[in-house]
């Protein structure tokens, strides 16, 4: 079996789902995973599908008359490898005032602990008792083996005090 990952983006309407699902299953896949979230008007979404591998050059031009007829922008990439689960897992919550950057701190600061991030949720909100908005950001992370909980933990001191984090394992 050959696994597809696909990205799609476009105007949000109802049936793109259903578009994309249509394609997949027509062509012997397995839906496996998704994310799909709508934003600023837009749908996104990120699926991974199983297919035979001698079905898997079809899947990929089935694909094209959805962004012919201008429903959806998609990328696709195909592997006859399964993707593999990390070992370790944990979930880290930040909250604090929102700046310019704090993604990029962070991730500089994962990357330099040979952190991944798996998953990663932001979004602001309004802050009605300090004023300004609050900048949330919701990831689970991937560590090497033999890592722990304090060692996570260390890593993200470097963001200094301005944030209150939260490290668990999952």
């Amino acid at each position: 079996m050959a696994t597809v990952v696909l990205t799609a983006i476009g105007d949000d309407q109802s049936g793109l789902v259903d578009a994309l699902a249509q394609v997949i299953a027509t062509h012997g896949g397995s839906w496996k995973e998704s994310h799909m979230a709508h934003m600023a008007g837009k749908f996104a979404g990120i699926v991974v599908a199983t297919v035979p591998d001698s079905r898997s050059d079809e899947l990929v031009a089935a694909l094209g008359p959805l962004e012919d007829q201008g429903l959806l922008d998609i990328t696709v990439e195909v592997t006859m490898v399964e993707p593999s689960e990390p070992a370790v897992h944990f979930i880290v919550e930040l909250l604090g005032q929102d700046r310019t950057g704090i993604i990029r701190d962070l991730s500089r600061v994962l990357a330099a602990a040979r952190i991944n991030i798996v998953e990663l949720h932001t979004e602001t909100r309004s802050a009605p008792m300090a004023g300004g908005l609050l900048f949330e950001a919701n990831a689970e992370l991937s560590v090497p083996h033999g890592t722990t909980l304090a060692e996570v933990d260390a890593a993200l001191e470097q963001l200094g005090h301005e944030f209150d984090i939260t490290v668990s394992e999952v």
